[in-house]
C-alpha cells in the first residue's frame, strides 16, 4: 500500500496537476488507515477528474520524460495499479485465501459468467467496507469458492488444447 499510495500521488501532482494537498500515507500505517486514505484522497482525485472537461483530458502533460495525453496518462495509471492488485491476488491464491470478485465473476466465485457464475463483492459499498473493517471485518463469504475453482482447474488441465 505505501507503494501504491506514494506512486498514484506522485503521477497525479505531477502529471495529471491534481493536488490533494496532504501526505498520501495515514499517519499509522494500519490496514484500516490505509484503507481510510485511500478511500478519502481517491474521493477528492474522482471529484477533481469528473470536473475536466474534453479539452484538458486530449492536452499533453510530461508523462516521466515524454509529453503525452491526459487520458493516455490515466490509462497507464489504471493499468500499472491493475498489475499490483494482480500481483497480489496472485500471492494470496498461493497462500489458498478465497479471493471476492474484481470486476465480477472470476474463477475465485465459481467459474465464468457463460456458466452463470456469481460476482461475488466483499462489501456492497464504500461506506460498508469501512463500517465493517473498522468492526472486524465483515466480508461477504466466498461459499466454495476454493471447491468450484479446483474443479474448474481440474477440467482445464485435462483439456485438450
Amino acid at each position: 500500500m505505501v507503494h501504491q499510495c506514494m506512486s498514484e500521488d506522485l503521477w497525479f501532482r505531477t502529471m495529471l496537476g491534481i493536488d490533494v494537498g496532504a501526505s498520501p500515507l495515514p499517519p499509522q500505517e494500519s490496514r484500516l488507515s490505509f484503507m481510510e486514505r485511500y478511500a478519502e484522497y481517491s474521493g477528492k482525485r474522482l471529484a477533481a477528474l469528473r470536473a475536466k472537461d474534453d479539452s484538458w483530458w486530449e492536452a499533453n502533460a510530461m508523462f516521466f520524460d515524454v509529453e503525452r495525453s491526459r487520458a493516455w496518462i490515466m490509462i497507464r495509471r489504471i493499468a500499472h495499479s491493475a498489475q499490483h492488485r494482480g500481483q497480489l491476488l496472485a500471492m494470496l491464491r498461493m497462500l489458498g485465501r478465497d479471493l471476492h470478485s474484481t470486476y465480477g465473476p472470476t474463477a475465485d466465485t465459481g467459474g465464468l459468467m457463460q456458466n452463470h457464475a456469481p460476482t461475488v463483492y466483499a462489501y456492497p459499498s464504500l461506506d460498508a467496507l469501512l463500517r465493517g473493517e473498522a468492526a472486524g471485518g465483515a466480508k461477504k463469504a466466498v461459499a466454495g469458492s476454493r471447491r468450484q475453482a479446483a474443479h474448474g482447474e481440474a477440467k482445464w488441465q485435462n483439456r485438450v488444447v
